[in-house]
């Protein structure tokens, strides 16, 4: 996948400007895909001269003025393609697993602070993605949504980073137990 899918995915709702683009991939996106504003920006602008999004100025008078960018039918076409396309399985690329693997040869109490760490973050993850579904959810029991909810797909995707975090905090938590029980011994 590239990032200009991504984008694409994002736009599909409403008009956003790159600074709402930056932080709806920090609230919802950057739970599968993680870009930095300044490659948003640079994604934005390529997309707009490809004709996959439409962007527009929006005068305002006490701030600087905005672009608003929407996707256009050749951008729908192009996330129509994407879709349609093989996916490949995806893959974990984590640092904190290589030190882990090597946890008979390295500092165990600095592998322990480093997960704990990590325990931390994933919580936090966790407290995010359930405020996220609650909200999207509004009065609506979770089935329920699922099966006659608006937008389903940003709420699925949500699911997913939920179940992702919650792995990855027992994962942690569990590996903290060994190492330091194996310390102990």
């Amino acid at each position: 996948m590239a990032l200009r899918h991504a984008v694409l995915a994002a736009l599909l709702d409403e008009e956003l400007s790159g600074y709402q683009l930056a932080k709806a991939f920090d609230m919802g996106v950057a739970n599968f895909w993680h870009a930095l504003p300044q490659q948003l920006y640079a994604e934005l602008a390529k997309l707009e001269h490809e004709g996959l999004i439409a962007g527009r100025e929006v005068v305002q008078e006490t701030r600087p003025n905005k672009r608003l960018f929407k996707v256009t039918r050749a951008g729908l076409g192009e996330l129509e393609r994407f879709a349609a396309a093989a996916t490949k399985p995806s893959f974990i690329r984590d640092d904190l697993l290589v030190k882990v693997q090597a946890a008979d040869h390295v500092n165990a109490d600095a592998l322990v602070a480093q997960l704990t760490e990590r325990i931390t973050f994933a919580e936090a993850k966790i407290d995010l993605f359930e405020a996220l579904l609650r909200t999207m959810r509004g009065d609506l029991a979770e089935e329920e949504f699922l099966l006659r909810g608006d937008r389903v797909g940003p709420y699925l995707t949500c699911l997913r980073g939920l179940s992702f975090e919650r792995a990855n905090r027992d994962w942690y938590e569990r590996t903290v137990t060994v190492l330091r029980e194996r310390a102990g011994r």
